[in-house]
């Protein structure tokens, strides 16, 4: 990043914004990004106790956070301009679908907590205690690591015990005092909200520091927009892809491999963009992988669609040639329309046969 900052600030050209996961963010990296110039949009790792608290801070007060127009996101931020490594942009984002992710899995773990807490209590209320505050102290040391949307209602009642068992004599001695607990398990709602909104809360740092020019929604779309690139990556790693199975020793041949692979996403990103494009401009739908309309297709799946396509060249007796494209359906027209004309003269000049 270093490197490309440099040779891109020495031909004259504007570096981009850099964007990562909270693997890139540290105070010696980000020291080093920022002396080379390079701007940057990081996931900061929840590790140190200032990413905590910052994204602790507001959960209780809803009213502070900003808004997407739709209501989808939130955020709110803070400068660090005290920050080792220089002044930075704090911004604390969560979004409706990562709290119904959130939900979901605090749900589940709440019910599993509910069920394993309900045993450990049942076994504390079989002890028994020789006076209320050793009952009380038992009790406490129990729930020191109680989840915050359990709640524990507990009294400890006193009950007579003989030394024998069987109905007592007489003259037996009195009965003996001891101690036990009686524990209930409930939900606490507000808590497990809570617990929701801080699970799908995630916190980003950037060095652009220009609110008119970078605002907050600004850099939070940028920052999720590498998720495309991460699905293209993905398909690089795919078997059908094939790329698993080339070994390469020499650092030339890496370096040639890491440089061409990002040319092959971006083509495939190029064609796929403009598949999308048409459909929306022209309001054309494809089938997708179960036979349903869609607009937005991935270009692997039209790669797909293209197996089993052959060209039946035929030589003739006169000596000319004749090229035949069998299975080629409307489906595969239409694609090769949107690509643009240079695709669609593919089929144009050669003879079709029969669907």
């Amino acid at each position: 990043m270093q490197a490309l900052t440099q040779q891109l600030q020495e031909s004259g050209e504007t570096p981009g914004v850099y964007v990562a996961d909270s693997g890139l963010y540290s105070a010696v990296n980000m020291t080093r990004l920022n002396a080379a110039g390079g701007r940057w949009v990081s996931r900061v790792p929840e590790t140190s106790t200032a990413a905590q608290a910052l994204v602790q801070e507001r959960l209780g007060a809803l009213d502070a956070w900003q808004s997407s127009p739709e209501g989808k996101r939130h955020w709110w931020s803070r400068e660090r301009a005290a920050a080792p490594q220089g002044p930075e942009r704090w911004i604390v984002v969560r979004s409706a679908e990562g709290e119904e992710r959130a939900r979901a899995t605090v749900q589940r773990q709440a019910e599993r907590d509910q069920t394993a807490w309900e045993k450990r209590l049942g076994h504390l209320g079989n002890r028994t205690f020789a006076c209320q505050p050793d009952a009380a102290a038992a009790l406490a040391a129990t729930c020191q690591r109680l989840p915050p949307w359990l709640v524990v209602a507990s009294r400890v009642v006193a009950q007579a015990r003989y030394p024998t068992r069987g109905r007592p004599r007489k003259a037996a001695a009195p009965p003996q005092q001891v101690w036990q607990i009686q524990a209930t398990l409930t939900r606490d709602p507000t808590a497990r909200e809570r617990a929701v909104r801080r699970r799908a809360a995630f916190l980003l740092g950037t060095n652009l520091l220009d609110t008119q020019t970078w605002p907050d929604e600004a850099v939070i779309a940028l920052y999720r927009e590498q998720s495309v690139a991460e699905r293209s990556f993905a398909f690089l790693k795919d078997p059908l892809f094939l790329a698993s199975s080339v070994f390469v020793k020499r650092p030339e041949r890496i370096m040639a491999l890491a440089f061409i692979m990002p040319l092959c996403l971006l083509v495939y990103k190029l064609a796929e963009g403009r598949v999308r494009q048409r459909l929306a401009a022209t309001g054309q739908t494809i089938p997708d992988q179960v036979h349903k309309p869609t607009a937005r297709p991935t270009l692997r799946w039209l790669l797909q669609c293209f197996e089993g396509i052959d060209l039946h060249h035929t030589l003739h007796p006169g000596g000319t040639r004749s090229t035949e494209v069998l299975r080629l359906t409307k489906v595969h027209r239409l694609v090769l329309h949107l690509l643009g004309p240079a695709y669609e003269n593919c089929y144009l000049t050669s003879q079709e046969t029969a669907e």
